[in-house]
């Protein structure tokens, strides 16, 4: 069995560990010809994070067969710490069990660790259908997440065929952002009914994932339908890759 993966840096493996480690302490990765994939979801069961990362995107990929390794996410994160900017970064295994991390600029340094045990049963992707869909840029929706986490703990969004609204309430107040479909945060809006499409998320969970996966410059893809999960995507570099993160919709209380 032969699994190299290399990059020119380490900072999209850096974005794929925080972004991972927002929601699971263990990763299960799998590796095939066409790239490598993760998908998990919390122990909660509110979030699950889908990841593909093709082939393409890396400087040099060989998987000669199916490949699933298992690594403690804060352990690989740290390994991938001390990687400097202008390193490349060569993730591989050759040894059943083994997972090699080399880092090599004008001279190399090589980390070996031991695999834990993969988990037997894949997480399947929720079947949802979504009617309303948001492009804005990543640096707009932290600002507004981060707006409204100062007065509540949960975000609504309403979407209509004009606009998309979001709003947190507490006992402390409200706090809103409005964007119309003109305004130049916005990049594609999106509603696939006559009725506006609104549903209410943890903003905790929202804001965790948008630091850890979002670009400041990059544009977050938001899909979601009236009291149903959310689902955001992210680009993971610019061949392709993507990180997708579901969300299921607070329960409103009576």
């Amino acid at each position: 069995m032969v699994f190299v993966a290399k990059s020119a840096s380490a900072a999209e493996w850096r974005v794929v560990a925080k972004a991972i480690s927002t929601l699971v302490e263990e990763a299960s990765f799998e590796a095939s010809a066409e790239g490598i994939s993760f998908r998990a979801m919390d122990p909660s069961h509110v979030a699950l994070i889908d990841l593909f990362w093709p082939n393409s995107a890396f400087e040099k990929y060989e998987c000669d067969k199916q490949f699933r390794f298992t690594v403690r996410v804060a352990d690989f994160a740290k390994l991938l710490s001390r990687a400097d900017p202008k390193d490349s970064v060569e993730v591989s295994s050759r040894e059943e069990g083994k997972l090699t991390i080399k880092f090599s600029n004008s001279y190399t340094r090589e980390f070996s660790i031991n695999l834990l045990e993969s988990p037997t049963q894949p997480t399947p992707l929720p079947k949802i259908t979504f009617n309303a869909k948001v492009m804005l840029t990543g640096e707009t929706l932290q600002d507004i997440l981060s707006d409204i986490s100062t007065i509540s703990d949960h975000v609504t969004i309403e979407t209509s065929k004009e606009r998309v609204t979001f709003t947190g309430r507490s006992e402390q107040g409200t706090a809103s952002a409005t964007l119309d479909r003109k305004s130049p945060e916005i990049l594609e809006l999106t509603l696939n009914q006559s009725e506006p499409a609104k549903a209410t998320y943890s903003i905790e969970y929202l804001l965790n994932i948008t630091k850890a996966a979002g670009s400041q410059q990059q544009p977050v893809i938001l899909e979601y339908s009236t009291k149903m999960p959310l689902r955001l995507e992210f680009k993971l570099g610019d061949q392709g890759g993507k990180i997708g993160f579901y969300l299921a919709p607070r329960v409103e209380e009576k």
